[in-house]
C-alpha cells in the first residue's frame, strides 16, 4: 500500500480569518481550475459511454485470494482499490500538488493548523444506496489505524490525534501539531461503509464484497484467470466536474497470466487491449506480430513529467556485511550502468540519482546555508560526504572507466577491513564476502549478471536467488534478504511517507517500507522538518538534506528511469483524448479517460476510419 496525496487551495483566505475554507487547496500555489470549472482540460467531456476495456493485471502475483485490499495477508485483484473506493478529495493529472473535493464538497483548515474539517456532499452514496456519512469516514480511519492493516497507514497517520463526527455530514480530523500536509493525507484515505464485514474482525473480512462509493463494482469473476469490474449505473459522482469525461467503460476486465511471456503472447493474440512495458528489450525486439502489422495493435510512447522515482538495488544494512557505508559504496562502484544501458536497454533509460529526481526537491552541488543549518547538529551521525558535493552515480564513459571505479572500490573495502585472499574477499575473521540477490523471477538474472562478474573481480560472490512471488513477499516483509530491487515511486509532495521508507521507528517494524533498514537520528530530523514545513522555502532545504543523507549513506544503488509510458494498445477498440496530461501514471490515465470505439473497427472499416481521423 502506498498513499496518493493532493494539495488544496485555501480559498477566500484573509489575514484575519479564523479559518480557511474552499473547494480546493494548493500547498504552495494556486490550483489550475477555478471553482466553477466544468471538467479537467485533458478529458473529452463528450466521450461516449459503453463498451469494455480489457487489461492485463499490473501486479506480479498470478492470482488473488481476497477482495480486501487493506489487510496484510493475501492478495487483492489489480485496480480494485482505485475503482471501488472514493476519497474525500481527488486530484488532476495536469498539475502537481493540487486536488479538488470528491466525497467532500469543501475542506476547512483551522487558522492554527491543528485541524481540518470536511463537509460531505449530500448526494454521496455507497454501492448499496446508503449515504456516505461522517460516521463512515470515522470508521474507515479507525479501521485503517487498527491492528489488521498495513503498518504504513499507522506511520502516515501517526500525527493524526482523532477523527470526530461533528454531524452526519461533517467530520473533523485533529492533529498533534500544525502540518500543512496532514489535511491532504486524511483527504486521500479510501472511505468504505460501516456495513462492510460488520460484526467481525477486519482481518476476517476477506471475500466479503466491498461496499465502497467508487464508480465500479465487482462483476463476473474467474478465480486465477480474471476479474471484471462493472460500472455502477447509479454512480453518485458521474456528473461532478472532477468526473466529467471520465469513467467511460461499462466494464473493465483484468486478466491474469502466470508470467511475462504468457502476457506478451496473449497481447499478440488479441486477448486484451492494452499492456504497459517496463522491459526495453521486450519493447524493442518482441512487440511484433500479425496484429501489429495489420495496424490493429500499435506501439505508443506517451511522454510525461512525473518524478523519476528512485528505482534501486536495495542494500539491507541490517546484514553484518552491509553495515559499513564503505562496503555499500564499493558495491555500487562495480555496477556498470552505461554498459547495461547500451547492451541490454537499447539506450532507452536515464540513470536515477537521488530520491527526488525531476522535482524541485532534487538537490545538486554543495549544501546551501539553509541545508547546512539543518545538517550541522548531526555532523557526528551523517556520512562525511554529505557535507560535500551531492553524490553522483558512478559512470564508465567519457573520462571515467570501470577499471578506475573498481580500483576505488578495492580501496574502500580495504579501509573497511576487507582484503583479497586467494581470489576471495575476506574480513579479519576470515569470513568470505558472499551475498544473495533476491528476486521473484529468473528473468532478472540477465540484468544482474554483468554486476556479478564485476563483483567477482573484487573477490565478492553475489548469488542470484529466484523464489516464487509469495515467498518473495514474505521475505521482504520480514527483511530477510541481502540485496533486492525496489521500484520506488516519486512524488512532488514528499511528507510523512518518508518516515515509513527511511525512519528509525519503521526499521524494525515488520512489513514497513524501510527495506534498507535506515536508522539515523539525522534522517528522522530531516523527515520531521520536511513534514512540518509551512512554506516551500522551508520544505526544500529539508528535502535536500534528506536526499543527501540517503544518497551519501549508499543504502540504494540507483537504477534507471524512463520519461515515457510505453504502451501497446488496440486502436481498433480504443480511443484516447488528444491531450496527454503530463502527470498521468500510465494505466490509470487509460482507465480514467480513454473510451471504447463503438462499434469496434474491423479489417474492412479500420483503414477508412483511421485515415479520416488522421486528417
Amino acid at each position: 500500500m502506498r498513499f496518493w496525496k493532493f494539495c488544496f487551495l485555501l480559498a477566500g483566505a484573509t489575514t484575519v480569518a479564523p479559518t480557511w475554507a474552499g473547494y480546493a487547496y494548493a500547498l504552495w500555489g494556486q490550483p489550475k481550475y477555478a471553482q466553477d470549472f466544468a471538467h479537467f482540460g485533458y478529458v473529452n467531456p463528450d466521450a461516449p459511454k459503453g463498451g469494455e476495456l480489457r487489461l492485463v493485471s499490473n501486479l506480479r502475483v498470478s492470482t488473488f485470494d481476497k477482495y480486501n485490499p487493506f489487510t496484510i495477508k493475501g492478495n487483492a485483484p489489480a485496480y480494485l482499490s482505485n475503482l471501488m473506493f472514493d476519497t474525500l478529495l481527488t486530484g488532476s493529472m495536469d498539475e502537481t500538488a493540487t486536488g479538488y473535493g470528491l466525497l467532500a464538497e469543501d475542506v476547512t483548515v483551522a487558522a492554527d493548523g491543528m485541524s481540518a474539517t470536511f463537509r460531505l456532499r449530500r448526494q454521496a452514496r455507497f454501492h448499496d444506496g446508503t449515504p456516505v456519512l461522517a460516521q463512515d469516514v470515522r470508521h474507515s480511519f479507525a479501521t485503517l489505524m487498527g491492528p489488521h492493516t498495513s503498518p504504513a497507514y499507522k506511520t502516515m497517520l501517526a500525527e493524526v490525534v482523532a477523527c470526530e463526527v461533528m454531524d452526519n455530514r461533517t467530520v473533523r480530523f485533529t492533529f498533534r501539531a500544525p502540518n500543512r500536509e496532514l489535511p491532504l493525507t486524511v483527504g486521500s484515505l479510501p472511505i468504505f461503509s460501516r456495513a462492510w464485514g460488520a460484526g467481525k474482525p477486519f482481518s476476517e473480512v476477506v471475500m466479503d464484497t466491498p461496499i465502497g462509493s467508487g464508480p465500479y463494482k465487482i462483476g463476473p469473476v474467474s478465480f486465477g484467470k480474471d476479474i471484471t469490474y462493472v460500472r455502477d449505473a447509479h454512480y453518485w459522482a458521474k456528473d461532478l466536474p472532477v468526473r466529467r469525461g471520465t469513467i467511460n467503460f461499462d466494464r473493465i476486465n483484468v486478466k491474469i497470466y502466470k508470467d511475462n511471456t504468457a502476457r506478451l503472447e496473449a497481447l499478440k493474440a488479441g486477448e486484451f487491449d492494452l499492456m504497459r512495458f517496463y522491459s526495453a528489450g521486450d519493447w524493442a525486439r518482441r512487440v511484433d506480430g500479425r496484429k501489429f502489422k495489420s495496424g490493429e495493435l500499435v506501439k505508443g510512447e506517451f511522454a510525461h513529467k512525473q518524478p523519476t522515482g528512485f528505482q534501486s538495488y536495495v542494500l539491507n544494512a541490517r546484514r553484518p556485511f552491509l553495515q559499513d557505508v564503505r562496503v555499500r559504496e564499493a558495491l555500487g562502484l562495480a555496477l556498470d550502468y552505461e554498459w547495461m544501458n547500451r547492451q541490454m536497454f537499447y539506450g532507452a533509460y536515464q540513470r536515477v540519482n537521488g530520491i527526488f529526481g525531476n522535482t524541485l526537491c532534487q538537490t545538486t552541488g554543495l549544501p546551501s546555508a539553509a541545508e547546512l543549518e539543518l545538517m550541522q547538529p548531526w555532523g557526528d551521525v551523517l556520512p562525511p560526504g554529505a557535507f560535500g558535493p551531492m553524490t553522483v552515480a558512478p559512470r564508465t564513459d567519457g573520462d571515467s572507466s570501470l577499471r578506475e571505479n573498481l580500483r576505488k572500490a578495492k580501496g574502500l573495502l580495504a579501509a573497511a577491513g576487507w582484503t583479497v585472499q586467494g581470489g576471495v574477499l575476506r574480513n579479519s575473521a576470515g569470513q568470505a564476502m558472499e551475498l544473495e540477490y533476491l528476486d521473484s523471477s529468473e528473468v532478472g538474472q540477465r540484468t544482474v549478471a554483468s554486476w556479478q562478474r564485476n563483483l567477482q573481480k573484487l573477490g565478492i560472490q553475489l548469488n542470484f536467488r529466484a523464489v516464487d512471488y509469495a515467498l518473495y513477499q514474505q521475505r521482504l516483509q520480514k527483511f530477510d534478504f541481502d540485496i533486492t530491487s525496489i521500484a520506488y515511486q516519486g512524488t512532488n509532495n514528499p511528507g510523512q511517507e518518508f518516515a515509513d521508507l527511511f525512519g528509525s521507528a519503521s526499521a524494525d517494524q515488520e512489513d514497513s517500507g524501510n527495506f534498507p533498514g535506515v536508522k539515523s537520528k539525522a534522517v528522522d530530523a530531516f523527515v520531521q522538518a520536511m513534514v512540518s514545513s509551512k512554506t516551500e522555502a522551508q520544505l526544500l532545504p529539508a528535502c535536500h538534506a534528506l536526499e543527501r543523507a540517503i544518497a551519501h549513506g549508499h543504502y540504494l544503488i540507483p537504477q534507471w528511469s524512463s520519461s515515457t509510458h510505453r504502451m501497446a494498445y488496440n486502436q481498433w477498440r480504443l480511443e484516447h483524448p488528444q491531450v496527454i496530461p503530463p502527470y498521468s501514471n500510465g494505466e490509470n490515465w487509460v482507465i480514467d479517460t480513454w473510451w471504447a470505439r463503438m462499434p469496434p473497427l474491423t479489417a474492412e472499416t479500420a483503414p477508412v476510419v483511421l485515415k479520416e481521423q488522421a486528417q
